[in-house]
């Protein structure tokens, strides 16, 4: 067995089964789930017609590069979303079957085996950069993300010492949990330190395409790239999805853009692991990514959402919205993850316990103190679970 398998973290869901296990919500109320970020939003009837129309490719082994037609699609998306001019589909573009074994992947293709050598990552974040950085062999580098901050990780207080130890950098904008988006000016600085100090930035942007104001959409990293005139987006890595953006996490649909000789390192890797996205797969992803609609629609409704529930829960938590993304960040009055069981068995609505998401390296877990909502239900759902959780704090 890899004994690096031993190092793994239980995953966040596992630790709130284990929380809740034994515990009966009220009968009287039917439950209420924001603990998992899983859209449930109608996914776009422009590709669910596009998958039943391409069922005929189930006769054919897919590339692992994926068809050049989805890769185009994918580049004038990219084009046109973060204006840019220089995205060859054949060399700076990758489909992958979800961001998430993707950023696991990426991680066993490009970091090497080296003693000492670091991957950074926001704490809290996502599990996955964590085991991806294990299972690679590396040290994870947990860069912590508190309101101090405003939940953004601190680049400016690590040292030379660490960047030059330092092989790949996750981050992610829109942040999760949180919501924090990077600026312009703050992810071209790292492009400045990943030259410098020679590492790899990846950039998890799945939550991008979720945000308040239609004007002012969230910059990405090969964005900040191009205005700085690095068209060939050196050592920067940008991880986008179908899940969050179209409501389709059961397509596992999504791709990787940028650095076309880390790409073409990246899918030798892919093409022995062996996970090339199905032809009725690829069909479904060129319809969403030609759409803007259905997406423009998704914000209105997360915009709606957003503003009833913090209304409904004014005056209890210590929350605020998101700068982007679908969840809330509050603080709560105890326990985080007391909070969570306790909201559970008094009013049947599960939330995901901050600490879950966080390490403790000496100085405290960031994210203790805090609970996770994944405002992905209906309007509804949303609304009165609001509801509860406020009649909840209230008894605190």
């Amino acid at each position: 067995m890899n004994p690096d398998l031993n190092e793994l973290y239980p995953y966040p869901f596992e630790r709130l089964r284990t929380l809740l296990d034994g515990a009966q919500a009220p009968s009287s109320l039917s439950p209420i789930a924001l603990s998992v970020g899983e859209p449930q939003h109608p996914a776009p009837d422009c590709v669910k017609n596009a998958l039943a129309d391409a069922l005929s490719g189930l006769s054919r082994y897919p590339a692992t590069k994926g068809d050049l037609a989805l890769r185009q699609t994918i580049a004038d998306w990219l084009c046109q979303r973060f204006n840019l001019s220089a995205i060859d589909p054949n060399a700076h573009v990758l489909p992958v079957n979800g961001t998430r074994e993707a950023l696991f992947a990426v991680a066993q293709a490009l970091v090497a085996r080296d003693s000492g050598q670091l991957v950074m990552m926001p704490n809290p974040c996502y599990q996955i950069y964590e085991g991806a950085a294990l299972l690679a062999g590396a040290k994870p580098s947990y860069l912590p993300c508190t309101a101090a901050n405003d939940y953004q990780p601190d680049f400016a207080a690590i040292d030379d010492d660490s960047w030059r130890a330092c092989q790949m950098l996750y981050i992610c904008t829109p942040g999760n949990p949180a919501g924090a988006v990077m600026s312009l000016e703050t992810l071209q600085d790292l492009i400045r330190k990943a030259r410098d100090f020679d590492f790899i930035i990846v950039s998890d942007e799945c939550y991008s395409e979720i945000y308040p104001d239609e004007t002012l959409p969230p910059p990405g990293l090969l964005q900040a790239a191009a205005a700085m005139g690095i068209n060939d987006y050196d050592r920067c890595l940008a991880f986008h999805s179908l899940s969050k953006r179209s409501n389709l996490p059961g397509l596992r649909s999504g791709f990787v853009a940028g650095d076309a000789q880390l790409l073409a390192d990246f899918l030798k890797y892919r093409t022995y692991h062996g996970c090339a996205m199905p032809p009725h797969h690829q069909a479904a992803s060129i319809a969403a990514w030609s759409d803007e609609t259905h997406v423009i629609e998704n914000r209105r409704r997360y915009r709606e959402k957003f503003t009833a529930v913090l209304t409904a829960l004014d005056d209890t938590l210590a929350v605020s919205a998101p700068e982007a993304g679908f969840y809330l960040w509050p603080r709560t009055p105890i326990d985080d993850a007391e909070f969570a069981r306790r909201l559970y068995l008094a009013q049947g609505v599960t939330v995901l316990p901050g600490q879950f998401l966080g390490r403790d390296e000496g100085a405290g877990n960031p994210a203790q103190g805090h609970v996770r909502l994944a405002l992905v239900a209906e309007h509804a759902d949303c609304v009165e679970a609001a509801r509860r959780i406020a009649e909840f704090t209230r008894t605190l």
